[in-house]
């Protein structure tokens, strides 16, 4: 039994490809479905125990990046999203994804006593769009995707990634709740302390990614699904064996999961994979 994974595109999308490949390789079934056949049957949710919202430039991130994109979520949508994480499925957003869920309320979600959108992505602190690697410390004890990491080292490719929470109160809230599911740090794994270039866009509390309250939604500005194989990494013939030791620790050659060309973002996409094949089932 396979799980199966929604890979939701629109206009604009471009990471629809590289995220169905990541969850296949990590062990589910991806189909690429067009917003539009959601919105004509928001019961197709219920077919599948997976959702990703990938990146991109959903309608060229007119208004605000990922903005019209979360209001077709929640005119529309709403109903069927809740309770697809109610149901216990794990729902991710990279990137355009991230910057979609945090401008809808699913993403923290409530925090601090407040309702409706309690975080943005704003434009990077250097007001120029960024390309490059950065390196990453899980935190979240809570959050699905992220279990047993501890230090990864990820691609970004964003202009509006400053995380930025409500007020002190939603900043406080989401570290107390254990939400914060991803920091940016030096390469030593050391704080980056709010600094370029180890914070590359001016996060609060250098903040990469976060979860929601069930930590089954998980949403960050890096993408893994650029790193799930060891080759995906600049420095991979420096490196060969490091895509070796990370496949064989997320199951090698023995099951479906990764393989051994492995690249570390794979582990989040295998973790939400094992999640729901012991907590949710279903699948083909």
């Amino acid at each position: 039994m396979r799980p199966k994974t929604l890979v939701l595109r629109t206009a604009g999308t471009n990471c629809d490809g590289e995220t169905a490949h990541a969850f296949e390789k990590a062990g589910a079934l991806a189909e690429r479905v067009h917003l539009n056949r959601v919105l004509e049957n928001p019961r197709l949710l219920a077919d599948y125990q997976l959702l990703a919202v990938p990146g991109g430039f959903s309608y060229g991130d007119d208004i605000a990046a990922g903005r019209i994109f979360a209001n077709q979520l929640m005119r529309h949508l709403r109903d069927a999203f809740r309770q697809f994480i109610a149901d216990g499925k794990p729902v991710i957003g990279v990137c355009n994804g991230f910057q979609v869920l945090v401008k809808t309320d699913l993403l923290p979600g409530a925090a601090a006593g407040r309702g409706g959108q309690t975080a943005t992505l704003a434009h990077n602190d250097c007001g120029r769009f960024i390309d490059r690697w950065v390196h990453l410390a899980a935190r979240s004890r809570k959050c699905v995707w992220t279990q047993g990491l501890d230090r990864i080292e990820l691609p970004i490719a964003h202009g509006e990634g400053k995380f930025v929470p409500a007020d002190d109160g939603v900043r406080r809230a989401l570290w107390d709740n254990d939400q914060v599911a991803l920091v940016y740090t030096r390469p030593d794994g050391s704080s980056a302390a709010g600094k370029q270039p180890d914070n590359p866009n001016g996060s609060i509390d250098d903040i990469a990614g976060v979860c929601d309250a069930s930590g089954l939604v998980l949403g960050l500005m890096p993408h893994p699904e650029r790193y799930a194989s060891a080759l995906n990494h600049p420095a991979w013939t420096r490196a060969a064996g490091a895509g070796a030791a990370a496949g064989a620790a997320a199951g090698g050659k023995s099951d479906h999961f990764g393989g051994d060309d492995a690249g570390a973002g794979l582990k989040l996409f295998i973790n939400a994979v094992r999640h729901v094949e012991q907590a949710v089932g279903h699948g083909v």
